[in-house]
């Protein structure tokens, strides 16, 4: 799955996946990235919890 790819299914900007591969130390050259499975892993992990603070955020406004 490519950076662009994770972005899009998982509601991110590409800069966001990008700040998540280098606070994660995952290596990567541009959007078009492909990303091993564990890394991919790892930033959808990251992304799930943000949504769902983000709706929690929401939900309390």
């Amino acid at each position: 799955m490519s950076i662009a790819e994770l972005a899009t299914d998982y509601n991110l900007t590409v800069e966001e996946v990008f700040f998540l591969c280098e606070r994660l130390g995952i290596a990567y050259k541009s959007s078009k990235t492909r990303l091993p499975l564990e890394d991919a892993k790892a930033i959808i992990s990251h992304a799930i919890e943000k949504n769902n603070s983000d709706s929690q955020e929401e939900a309390a406004s």
